[in-house]
């Protein structure tokens, strides 16, 4: 294996964790912009009322993408685990 080959495998893993974290952090940022537009309009400035709608929001969206996530988790490491002959 080179350094080519290296830098190949981790931009890789990297570009699947963006894929597999984005679902659940985009219902994050959404949820906290409503809001935290909600508390600017009505002036309640508490810390802890935006928390568990997010919370709440990223829980729902991993748990129903959660078939998707582990079906192109699993295609992800079986395409890795084949790949293993051909780089050594």
């Amino acid at each position: 294996m080179d350094t080519q080959d290296a830098i190949d495998l981790a931009r890789e893993a990297v570009v699947v964790m963006l894929i597999i974290s984005a679902p659940a952090l985009a219902a994050g940022l959404i949820i906290g912009l409503l809001i935290g537009l909600l508390q600017a309009v009505t002036q309640i400035q508490e810390q802890t009322v935006s928390f568990v709608p997010k919370i709440i929001a990223m829980i729902l969206a991993t748990s129903l993408l959660l078939p998707w996530l582990i079906q192109y988790m699993m295609q992800y490491s079986s395409d890795l685990i084949s790949g293993i002959p051909g780089r050594l």
